[in-house]
């Protein structure tokens, strides 16, 4: 076992080694730091919207409308229609003129006529014999069955013993014209006018109105307004009916339910 005396001694060795670590570590440089600098993250700033900015608009304060005024009703296209003059079921055929040629015929079946046009341009109509008319509304109901293009179809007017007349024509592709044949002299008063008051093509059944009143002729399709002329040259006559082919192809066209109205004065 170490005596007392060399434990003492190993103390103080320790002691004096302890105390010289302390002084030199004093005397020594302090160490430079060799990690990068980091800078510091940028501060987001946003933006203060403008005045003129409004995220919410207000809503405004609600202020009652006025109850909308009842317009006025469309103005009557045909006054004055009074009592029937006639009705036609078409079961007569003493009252038409009937005709049969290579290009088509004019023919009654039940309780219609039918014109029917073979595969040549052709123009084919029908008179009715009786009764003469100056003022009237009268109705017919045409239904084509083969019918395509510019074919056409519809009514003759105020038909004279000279054969002036008024041509209310209907196209298969939709459009509505008048023409009118007088002292030998065509003419269009109404050009090519698409109607949009029938479907195009066929089959189909399409209803006929003339409001005829002096010099004024107005004319509806389906009890649709059309358009209307002033006119004094044929004051009168008599009611047919017509259909025209305008290409290499079949057309038939057939009218029933004729009727016709006096015009109050």
């Amino acid at each position: 076992m170490f005596s007392r005396d060399i434990l003492h001694q190993l103390g103080l060795m320790c002691l004096f080694f302890l105390c010289l670590a302390v002084l030199l570590s004093a005397c020594l440089p302090t160490p430079t730091s060799t990690l990068p600098t980091i800078s510091p993250t940028p501060e987001v700033i946003f933006e203060t919207p403008t005045s003129t900015f409004v995220w919410f608009p207000p809503t405004p304060t609600f202020t009652p409308y006025p109850l909308p005024t009842a317009p006025d009703p469309t103005p009557d296209q045909r006054p004055g229609i009074g009592e029937v003059i006639f009705v036609d079921d078409f079961s007569d055929p003493d009252t038409w003129i009937l005709e049969s040629t290579e290009s088509g015929s004019v023919a009654f079946g039940k309780n219609e006529l039918t014109i029917a046009i073979q595969d040549a341009k052709a123009y084919l109509y029908s008179i009715r014999n009786e009764p003469y008319l100056d003022n009237f509304y009268t109705e017919i109901t045409a239904s084509p069955t083969l019918c395509e293009d510019k074919d056409e179809f519809g009514m003759l007017l105020r038909v004279t013993p000279n054969l002036d007349f008024y041509r209310f024509s209907l196209s298969c592709d939709g459009y509505v014209r008048l023409d009118r044949l007088s002292g030998g002299q065509a003419s269009s008063p109404q050009p090519w006018l698409q109607s949009g008051a029938y479907p195009p093509g066929a089959p189909n059944v399409i209803r006929l109105g003339v409001w005829a009143n002096g010099n004024e002729l107005r004319f509806f399709i389906n009890d649709q307004y059309q358009f209307a002329i002033q006119d004094p040259l044929i004051p009168g006559g008599l009611l047919g009916v017509f259909a025209r082919s305008t290409g290499g192809h079949p057309l038939t066209i057939n009218f029933s339910d004729l009727a016709v109205y006096e015009i109050a004065p």
